[in-house]
């Protein structure tokens, strides 16, 4: 599903114009990256949680080459899956 098409889901389901559709959504992407930014999880309950995870610095291999490469440290989103949206998926 494209972001359009999740424009119009909504907008049909919640019986919103499509600009307020699109203004809801951004705003809704916009705080869950704030929040993750700050290091804060996001549980969203039923649905599940996004958080940060901390990689550590490694090394890793080139395939075309071969050679050993330093990978840096990072941050990384995870998002774990809820007990309703699991059960309605399968």
């Amino acid at each position: 599903m494209k972001k359009v098409e999740l424009v119009e889901a909504v907008a049909e389901a919640a019986g919103l114009t499509k600009a307020d559709a699109t203004r809801a959504i951004d705003a809704t992407f916009t705080v869950i990256t704030d929040a993750l930014v700050k290091g804060d999880k996001v549980p969203l309950v039923g649905f599940g949680t996004f958080s940060v995870s901390k990689r550590a610095a490694r090394e890793g291999r080139n395939p075309k080459t071969g050679a050993t490469v330093q990978i840096a440290a990072r941050n990384a989103v995870s998002f774990k899956a809820g007990s309703a949206l699991k059960d309605a998926v399968n």
